[in-house]
């Protein structure tokens, strides 16, 4: 079961809050959602075009990567919601990080937690 790609909100976020990506794998986009509209920190929540595939399995079947990430972000207008450009991956894809940063060179780059529970205390401590 797939959820629409696309940009959400949580906590109402403002030009400044950060962007979490995620796949547009149902259980992967409600772990996250659950987590960060429980927390009372706002976010942007970029969710990419993985065919309904998890993380994991996204990034193993070339899914889920740097480039196919810049261009949601860029399909989505996600430049034009924030001033301060910050975007975290799912730990799991740290790999990723070096590409982003060279598809996204205007943006900083962040590796995030492994789970989705583990949100909360990530934003709040990194961010």
């Amino acid at each position: 079961i797939q959820v629409t790609p696309g940009i959400y909100e949580f906590n109402d976020p403002g030009p400044e809050d950060p962007f979490l990506v995620t796949t547009n794998f149902s259980i992967t986009y409600f772990s996250v959602a659950n987590e960060v509209e429980s927390m009372s920190l706002p976010v942007w929540l970029l969710v990419t075009d993985s065919e309904g595939m998890s993380v994991l399995t996204a990034w193993a079947a070339g899914k889920f990567d740097a480039e196919l990430i810049a261009k949601d972000a860029k399909r989505f207008g996600a430049a034009d919601k924030v001033t301060r450009k910050r975007i975290v991956l799912p730990g799991h894809v740290a790999v990723l990080s070096g590409e982003l940063e060279e598809e996204m060179p205007d943006w900083e780059v962040k590796v995030g937690p492994k789970e989705a529970v583990d949100i909360p205390a990530y934003l709040k401590a990194v961010l």
